[in-house]
């Protein structure tokens, strides 16, 4: 018996390769997911527009309107997640789509198994709950507070805009001052288990981090490097 959660989720499936499309098609109606297609860029934002799937999963190279291209017009007006395909597997490319809005990259040739648990790692993170610590507001000092039941972060009295992911990120380095958190961890907790080996996808994000929370990003002076392990949200209490 299929899971009854993999029922209540519309996935659209954008590619220019009929067999792709058939194949991946078939594997995820078998998990009991609901498939729709698109063959390109613009016809996918039709899509999305019209069918509000919970999930996309979109190639890169297709020809009028190429992945990214659909991905930057389709992050003006949804926050669908969306995996993205394609035979590139330059870590540049990677970057390049997560820095579109991406929330995954698969590169071709993938096998069915790859593909559903990452599908099923970006719904997991795109429904989690949220999850509050002890105290629900987290004064780091004079400057900067962060309050986790409402999902907002202040900086000099001004709102700090994150996505659910940097989010998801600052809760955990902030949740732990002082404790060292490696890459590992942060991949686990952050983006799930299938994710140990991904570990620029913590390198970006702590980058858009440290460019939206200090006024030195090269110098930061709330998220601290610790070569070669991880990363530590320093311990501001004790300081005067």
């Amino acid at each position: 018996m299929q899971p009854r959660s993999n029922r209540k989720h519309t996935l659209l499936i954008v590619d220019d390769e009929p067999r792709i499309l058939d194949s991946v098609r078939m594997n995820l109606e078998l998990e009991g997911y609901q498939v729709f297609e698109a063959t390109n860029g613009q016809e996918a934002l039709d899509q999305v527009r019209l069918r509000l799937p919970d999930l996309v999963v979109m190639d890169v190279m297709m020809p009028q309107m190429d992945g990214f291209e659909a991905l930057r017009a389709l992050r003006k007006f949804s926050s669908v997640p969306v995996v993205l395909l394609t035979v590139k597997a330059d870590e540049r490319d990677v970057i390049h789509g997560l820095e579109l809005g991406a929330d995954d990259y698969i590169a071709k040739p993938f096998s069915p198994g790859v593909l559903l648990s990452r599908i099923k790692a970006v719904l997991r993170r795109a429904e989690a709950p949220s999850q509050a610590p002890l105290s629900r507001e987290l004064r780091v000092d004079d400057r900067l507070t962060i309050n986790f039941d409402r999902h907002e972060v202040w900086k000099d009295g001004q709102r700090v805009q994150l996505r659910p992911t940097e989010f998801r990120l600052l809760y955990h380095l902030a949740s732990n001052p002082g404790v060292v958190m490696t890459h590992e961890t942060l991949l686990s907790r952050v983006w799930g288990p299938e994710y140990r080996d991904a570990s620029h996808y913590v390198r970006l994000y702590i980058n858009y981090l440290r460019q939206k929370l200090e006024d030195d990003p090269a110098s930061p002076r709330y998220i601290l490097t610790e070569r070669g392990v991880g990363y530590r949200f320093a311990d501001l209490s004790n300081r005067a």
